[in-house]
């Protein structure tokens, strides 16, 4: 058994986990703990085959134990004595943590003071590092993060039209799901040599999309936290500020009922009454359902535009993530929306979720790129572990 090393994705109803050789090969083993909220069930996969799908039945009630059913499913398959390194996905760094980082008592309370920015996301990072801590206590663990993606982006995409002196005290756009778009550019430069001016579009659970030129990020749609940009399963996506302000002073609404409606009742489970899952509403005869997929389609063709303009024009469009790796409705749906933009893509090619379905001779390529954030954190700890 060679040495190993263990890449953690702790998402907002799922954890993703895959285990690599120290040095470069391909993965020992690749996990999953899904559905966390609904029937939690745990796939382990190995050199793309399934391995097995069990339901977790009650030992996974929440996203702590769905990381502890993970890192057990891990440790058991593979020699705890021969890992070397744990590397935990991060969706917020904030302003001081822009490259991969070991996770000591310090940095884990000074990313514990960014939980009110990303409160599904952050504190169940902490949980993974504190469970890690618990059951291999003597190896080490480093943060990468989706925000650091970003910190290329000019100042002007970086900042609100707000006083300088908020900006000072940290009120200024991030953007996230940088360890995506990372791979989707090593994806392009391996497929076909970088892809230019590229816009990326990250659609799950959560969403946003990014433009890229040669593979750096340039503008991204979510902001300050990951509730901006184009709606999502919960999340709503980019909302009139004073909006909050109604719910606040006139609906009488506390902070946390807020709070609560922004990230757990919005998005398009709001719209369509229904479920945040692309997949439930596109198999829904509910004309609710019907209308929420539209409005996300609808706000994804906006956000093209605005990210072509930022980069002065398209080469390649780039789907990635749960819905955008497999809902060719979704796609064709984009697609026909950003027609005038020059984009034109090939029935068969999409319904067989191809690698490029764009049709020959197309004005702008148009991919499908599996997201693979484990495999960009094992990069990221050979890189550093070799430094």
């Amino acid at each position: 058994m060679p040495e190993w090393l263990l890449a953690l994705n702790v998402g907002s109803s799922s954890v993703k986990f895959s285990a690599f050789p120290r040095a470069a090969g391909s993965e020992l083993l690749r996990g999953a703990v899904s559905s966390v909220d609904e029937q939690p069930q745990l796939t382990l996969r190995r050199a793309g085959e399934v391995l097995s799908v069990s339901s977790c039945g009650a030992l996974v009630t929440d996203l702590r134990t769905a990381i502890e059913h993970a890192l057990d499913a891990a440790l058991s398959c593979l020699d705890r004595s021969k890992l070397v390194a744990v590397g935990h996905r991060i969706v917020h760094g904030g302003a001081d943590f822009t490259r991969p980082t070991l996770l000591t008592t310090e940095t884990v309370e000074a990313l514990s003071q960014l939980e009110r920015l990303a409160p599904l996301h952050q504190l169940a990072s902490l949980a993974a590092i504190d469970l890690v801590a618990r059951r291999a206590p003597d190896v080490p663990q480093w943060g990468c993060f989706d925000t650091a993606f970003h910190a290329t982006q000019p100042r002007f995409n970086q900042v609100f039209a707000l006083p300088a002196e908020l900006a000072a005290r940290g009120v200024r756009r991030f953007g996230f799901h940088g360890l995506s778009y990372e791979h989707a550019a090593q994806v392009m430069r391996q497929r076909f040599g970088g892809g230019g001016r590229a816009v990326v579009a990250h659609l799950g659970a959560g969403a946003s999309l990014c433009a890229l030129r040669h593979g750096v990020s340039v503008a991204t749609t979510m902001g300050m936290t990951p509730l901006s940009g184009i709606p999502m399963a919960t999340r709503p996506g980019d909302l009139d500020p004073g909006a909050i302000l109604y719910l606040l002073e006139e609906l009488g609404m506390s902070i946390s009922e807020v709070r609560d409606v922004l990230y757990r009742r919005s998005g398009l489970l709001g719209l369509s009454s229904e479920s945040g899952d692309m997949r439930r509403l596109l198999a829904s005869a509910r004309p609710q359902a019907a209308e929420a997929v539209s409005f996300f389609i609808e706000s994804v063709q906006r956000e093209i535009a605005s990210l072509a303009a930022a980069l002065g024009g398209v080469d390649t469009l780039v789907f990635t993530a749960g819905v955008g790796e497999h809902a060719p409705v979704v796609r064709a749906g984009i697609g026909a929306a950003c027609a005038w933009l020059g984009v034109r893509i090939d029935s068969a090619l999409n319904e067989a979720n191809a690698d490029e379905i764009h049709v020959p001779g197309s004005a702008i390529r148009v991919a499908v790129v599996r997201a693979d954030e484990e495999a960009i954190i094992a990069k990221h700890l050979r890189d550093t572990l070799l430094s």
